[in-house]
């Protein structure tokens, strides 16, 4: 009987909106408990890759490197500094600029190295990140990294030029595509050098501040379901006393 009285014309549209909004916070629970599994999943990678042993890449470069973001990494090489390119977008502080990404050859091969921030002005042009050249053998350390096709909320991919000519300042750190405009076999990573707190010379390299906690998934998880929980149970004691008020 109450049934049929929520489906009344009077009260159709009231319920087709309780029915919506129940389904809404449900969906939303649903999406928080799967971020929830991301963080953790991302929180289980992370420590697993960190506790691996240095990758050597002068002694191995394995097949699924792409899979070991976050291990700790070094190689030993030279610099090509007529292939890097930049990523916009970047902030020292509050001063923008850019990171450079740089080749470093070794055995016939490269990776890509975030060598880091380089102030905007006065480097509009690649011509221009040249006064950043570090000549001769380096030995590099840092941790893997992948790279990133577009940012994870809002952005688009860089197109790259109609006339096949080589993209130098990047929007993303987009590493496949990166890597299709040099001259050489490249590894599908890059590497993001370890930072020293007293280097305050650009390029100046950067780490990414790691939190590893489940964050606040849950519990907006279980504020959804009861939001959920309220309008779908709620609404027949909300419509059952309208009901008896107009009698």
């Amino acid at each position: 009987m109450f049934l049929l009285r929520m489906f009344q014309r009077k009260w159709l549209l009231p319920t087709l909106l309780v029915f919506a909004g129940t389904a809404l916070c449900i969906r939303l629970g649903i999406w928080q408990l799967d971020r929830l599994e991301q963080r953790r999943a991302f929180n289980a990678q992370f420590e697993s890759a960190r506790a691996q042993p240095v990758l050597d890449l002068n002694l191995e470069q394995p097949e699924n490197i792409a899979e070991m973001e976050w291990r700790s990494v070094k190689v030993t090489g030279e610099y090509d500094f007529a292939n890097q390119v930049a990523v916009r977008n970047q902030y020292y502080g509050s001063e923008y600029g850019y990171h450079l990404l740089t080749p470093l050859s070794f055995d016939g091969q490269a990776i890509l190295v975030d060598r880091g921030w380089i102030p905007a002005d006065g480097n509009a042009a690649p011509s221009d990140w040249r006064k950043y050249d570090e000549d001769g053998v380096v030995n590099v350390s840092g941790q893997i990294r992948r790279g990133q096709a577009k940012p994870a909320i809002g952005g688009v991919a860089d197109p790259l030029p109609q006339d096949g000519a080589r993209l130098e300042i990047w929007n993303n750190a987009n590493i496949s595509r990166i890597a299709d405009q040099m001259p050489y076999p490249a590894l599908p990573v890059y590497i993001q050098p370890d930072m020293d707190a007293d280097d305050t010379e650009p390029p100046i390299p950067s780490q990414p501040e790691i939190e590893l906690t489940e964050g606040p998934h849950f519990g907006y998880a279980l504020q959804w379901f009861t939001f959920a929980a309220i309008l779908f149970v709620g609404y027949p004691f909300f419509l059952q006393k309208q009901e008896t008020g107009t009698k």
